[in-house]
């Protein structure tokens, strides 16, 4: 029997619905035995490459593969595509696989322009305006021949003048060749380019070696161990699992991976085809903490899920930790992870080897429970007095009810639910301040207002009542326990080797010490991916006033795997006005960074008279979605809950179905309704922004009256929130409202009506 390894091309897994239960069953039955009567494997007469061969998949279709041996028993196979009978042996007589001489990229050459795969669902770019302007690359031309890029595709870049010409050419284009046009198209120097894609970057002395995976060559190594004119089988395997090759091509390990990687599609190739730049984060090793940033779509959560899998290969008995801010992205982290290697080592209590992931505050409840007795101890340390009863959790209403509790007593500029509950989050609980002569000496970074002796008395009285209240009705707030839980593991150790942080930027002081204690410090002790732009809950902080340090240890993805071009530009136009702050308290002005290479149609927007006008264009469009192959994955974002249930019982009475979607699986055959909120960590093919008026976002500002900085920050999180709504969409958005457009809307924008 001949085994063989299947290396699937990321062209050839962009298969629709019909084809992917035939392909999978054609090549699990190749990966047991090439020989197997029914496959016919044959060669090809008259073909550029003598490794080229067709398969039969069914009556009608055929696999076009490259066979590769290295002189061992096991056969590779490279899928190139599946096609109808005869054009499959049209395609196999004009591809061949060869590597690139100045690169050692290996790549799919093809004698004349591809043929389109009937078989491949892509969107059909819109007509580019030709633009009377300088040319949008200024790179030189031999420098840019030097990364390996063909004579004529340089030429014909070059000659481009709008940057939607470029990107129509780098869509057309395989993997690195498009995304080198991209990069040197938003101002990257051919040197960074090279850098980025072939890992030529000069590393601080901070960092160790990376920790290679096995079936992953060294960073950078485009040609060493194989001189690039090599082209025999065991050079073409080696090139093959180099980090450029993987953003093309992945070897497959397994019929449980090959079901994965098929049935998922394009939606699951960020599991298996990873850009070099997130690769490296995946498999680097540090000497301490590190933090990767990154807008929304930029691969941040791909690299925690990896680089999760990457330490707890090198090393099962790890005791690794994945947390993020909310249950449900913990939800989401736990079944991307399975769905990458189902194989992993899983934690089933904290404290175990294996992976442990939870939501931050879950994370906290754990460890106290964990804690028993000593608890209480944790909790005098917190509030001042022992507590056991740590497992209720107190009414968000209550300092509300204590400022009306309290009337007159407290000076008006003062009187602000939201005032006490952040300085209480942000200055109180991490400084485990318990009495009122620590809370007048402390000292409050970050807060915008000044408060004298007399504010400082009048706050913490209402402090005292706060935690009296509390102690009789038995409850800590989520803030209170995370303090809790950090304060317990300070005082017996930590109970992680690795922790990784998701969606950091979230994050409250509380949960910062929490994730600071969980782990001793040292080599590769935390790693956050995080995003200033996508700040919609927390409040700015410095990492290092919480004993993270990453300063001299951070970077940054700027290249969006999600979204195309045209959502990019318009979600972040949204941002337009605000300024942002990192974990490590720098600017984060970077939004002209950012950079796709997909293309999709603009951005449709609808100003409506009236809602009924609106409902009618909502059950239009998304009537017309559902029409198509995997209506899940097109989705209607709303403000809040009751906006979400008007709206489908509005498209009930219009006969489109819908469905509401707060947590589990995602309900499959119609398309789901969620808040903005919700959409936090999701992506869906195609989204429609509903009631996106002045009625509805921003909204709350008027709760941080009290001071001109949070009531901004507060500010910046709505922006931020239509931000993440806008771009958790991949090919097509449409946004719509009645009346007033929503102010954070860009007005060139929203006057761009249909």
């Amino acid at each position: 029997m001949a085994e063989s390894t299947i290396v699937m091309s990321k062209q050839a897994n962009k298969l629709d619905g019909s084809l992917r239960a035939k392909a999978f069953t054609f090549l699990a039955k190749l990966t047991e035995n090439d020989e197997t009567p029914g496959l016919h494997i044959e060669k090809v007469a008259n073909c550029r490459d003598s490794r080229i061969r067709t398969g039969r998949v069914d009556q009608q279709y055929r696999a076009v593969l490259f066979k590769l041996t290295d002189g061992s028993r096991r056969t590779h196979y490279v899928l190139e595509g599946i096609y109808n009978h005869d054009e499959a042996y049209n395609v196999a007589t004009r591809v061949e696989l060869a590597i690139n001489p100045l690169n050692g990229i290996p790549e799919i050459k093809r004698s004349e322009p591809p043929i389109p795969n009937p078989h491949v669902s892509s969107p059909t770019p819109p007509t580019i305006p030709v633009q009377e302007s300088s040319p949008v690359i200024t790179a030189d031309r031999s420098e840019m021949l030097s990364l390996g890029l063909d004579a004529n595709l340089v030429d014909t870049a070059l000659s481009l003048t709008s940057e939607d010409a470029i990107l129509d050419m780098a869509a057309s284009l395989s993997g690195w060749q498009g995304a080198m046009l991209v990069d040197l198209a938003s101002g990257m120097t051919p040197q960074q380019v090279r850098a980025e894609l072939l890992g030529a970057e000069e590393q601080p002395e901070t960092e160790q070696s990376p920790a290679l995976n096995r079936q992953q060559a060294p960073a950078g190594d485009t040609v060493g161990m194989m001189s690039v004119l090599d082209e025999s089988d065991a050079a073409l395997l080696h090139s093959l699992r180099s980090p450029a090759a993987a953003m093309e091509f992945a070897t497959i390990e397994g019929k449980d991976e090959l079901r994965r990687v098929i049935e998922d599609g394009d939606f699951g190739a960020w599991r298996v085809f990873l850009h070099p730049t997130q690769r490296r984060f995946v498999n680097r090793r540090w000497n301490g903490s590190f933090r990767l940033s990154g807008g929304a779509g930029t691969g941040k959560t791909v690299v925690i899920l990896h680089r999760a899998a990457s330490l707890a290969r090198d090393n099962p008995n790890a005791r690794i930790i994945i947390t993020t801010f909310t249950k449900n992205l913990a939800n989401e982290l736990s079944e991307n992870l399975e769905s990458l290697d189902p194989t992993l080592p899983r934690a089933s209590a904290l404290g175990e080897p294996g992976i442990y992931i939870s939501g931050i505050d879950a994370l906290a409840s754990a460890v106290i429970r964990n804690a028993g007795p000593d608890a209480a101890e944790a909790a005098r340390d917190v509030l001042g007095d022992p507590r056991t009863d740590l497992t209720g959790r107190t009414p968000t209403r209550l300092w509300q009810d204590i400022l009306d509790q309290a009337q007159h007593e407290v000076p008006e500029r003062l009187a602000h639910h939201r005032l006490l509950e952040t300085e209480y989050e942000q200055i109180i609980l991490p400084n485990l301040i318990t009495t009122q002569e620590q809370y007048v000496r402390v000292r409050r970074p970050g807060r915008g207002f000044r408060l004298n002796r007399r504010d400082r008395d009048a706050i913490w009285t209402l402090v005292s009542t706060y935690r009296h209240d509390c102690r009789i009705g038995g409850t800590i707030s989520f803030a209170e326990a995370a303090a809790i839980a950090g304060q317990c593991l300070t005082r017996h150790g930590g109970v992680a080797d690795h922790v990784l942080v998701d969606e950091g930027q979230d994050l409250a002081p509380a949960h910062w010490r929490l994730i600071r204690s969980l782990v001793p410090e040292g080599p590769n002790d935390i790693f956050i991916a995080e995003d200033s732009h996508q700040r919609i809950y927390g409040h700015r902080l410095v990492l290092s006033r919480y004993g993270i340090m990453t300063r001299g240890r951070s970077r940054r993805l700027t290249l969006n795997y999600r979204t195309t071009a045209q959502i990019l530009h318009w979600s972040t136009r949204v941002l337009e006005g605000g300024s942002y702050v990192d974990l490590d308290g720098a600017d984060d002005d970077t939004l002209t960074e950012y950079r796709s290479a997909r293309r999709g149609p603009e951005v449709s927007t609808h100003a409506c008279a009236t809602t009924t006008e609106e409902f009618d264009i909502l059950a239009k469009t998304v009537g017309e979605w559902a029409k198509g192959e995997q209506p899940e994955t097109t989705a209607i974002l709303v403000r809040d809950r009751s906006q979400r249930d008007r709206v489908i019982d509005a498209l009930h009475e219009r006969g489109v179905q819908t469905r509401a979607f707060d947590h589990g699986p995602i309900p499959s055959g119609v398309p789901i309704v969620m808040t903005m909120h919700r959409a936090k960590g999701m992506e869906f093919s195609k989204i429609f922004l509903f009631g996106i008026s002045s009625r509805s976002i921003p909204m709350g500002i008027k709760a941080y009256d009290f001071d001109e900085d949070e009531k901004k920050q507060a500010l910046l999180r709505e922006r931020s929130l239509l931000y993440v709504a806008a771009s958790r969409a991949r090919d097509e958005l449409v946004v719509s409202w009645t009346d007033e457009p929503s102010p954070l809307l860009n007005a060139s924008e929203s006057s761009q009506t249909h």
